[in-house]
């Protein structure tokens, strides 16, 4: 590959990198309760006193987030917290060879870009939308300003980093001692706990890159859940058929992460009913 080629794909891979990074032109910023998109989707934002909700409202930027794009890259200093409201994203580790292992999953309970807040400034982890869906970002610097006020916002996103360390040193423990199939459950367990529906889009390919194993084991994997009638598998599209007897399947892993998330964060399901100011 000659220099201009490898030129046109460093600026092709930018490009696709940082195009979803834009305000959404489709929904343009809806605040109202029930609408496609709203900040109180989040259950961090939901969560706020108003006084500090309508603080940080004019800053809230609603961003679509594109599976496979990058939030932030190892190293790279942050500009922005992001707030998923309807996406996922996968925290990262890359090794030399540049094989990847997935640490933790964040959705609508969270926030991406704990390194602002707790004075590091960058990581060497990376993170990359797991499932496609919307998310607000905010600037840096006024997150900095709202927690250096030692209000709610810094309490509750406090207690998610300690919830984000739990899923962490969990999901470690799990990919060292339980099976690719108890790892594949616990992993279809906590995306479905941050979506709305039952269905994920996901290759095996890029199941094994999160789990840090063979395609070949989540082929086996998938095909026994797929073959008990748990789940339905085809072209990269997943749906859990069966949660309870999926839940009965996984390894304890998942209640453990479950359980520490319940207990610190705001409830899933009262954050979306909390009524909502025009």
């Amino acid at each position: 590959m000659g220099a201009r080629e490898e030129s046109k794909d460093a600026k092709r891979d930018t490009i696709n990198r940082n195009s979803w990074l834009a305000p959404s032109p489709q929904v343009g910023g809806s605040r109202r309760f029930g609408s496609p998109n709203s900040p109180k989707q989040n259950h961090l934002l939901a969560a706020l006193p108003a006084a500090d909700y309508a603080r940080l409202l004019p800053h809230l930027e609603l961003i679509s987030m594109v599976p496979g794009t990058s939030v932030y890259e190892s190293g790279e200093q942050m500009g922005y917290v992001y707030f998923p409201t309807t996406s996922i994203v996968s925290l990262l580790y890359l090794t030399e060879n540049g094989a990847s292992v997935e640490t933790a999953i964040t959705g609508n309970e969270g926030l991406i870009g704990i390194a602002l807040f707790m004075g590091g400034e960058t990581t060497p982890s990376r993170a990359v939308v797991q499932s496609a869906g919307y998310g607000y970002r905010l600037n840096a610097s006024i997150l900095k300003r709202e927690f250096a006020l030692g209000g709610q916002l810094q309490h509750l996103v406090l207690r998610f980093t300690q919830a984000l360390i739990t899923q962490t040193a969990q999901t470690v423990a799990c990919n060292r001692h339980h099976s690719v199939e108890q790892q594949l459950c616990r992993w279809l367990l906590l995306s479905l706990d941050r979506l709305s529906s039952h269905e994920l889009n996901m290759t095996h390919e890029w199941l094994a890159n999160m789990l840090g194993v063979r395609r070949e084991g989540v082929t086996e994997a998938a095909g026994r859940l797929q073959a008990a009638g748990l789940i339905h598998y085809n072209r990269g599209h997943i749906t859990v058929l069966n949660r309870p007897k999926l839940e009965k399947r996984v390894c304890e892993c998942y209640a453990v992460v479950k359980r520490e998330v319940d207990r610190l964060l705001p409830n899933r399901r009262s954050a979306l009913l909390v009524p909502m100011a025009a």
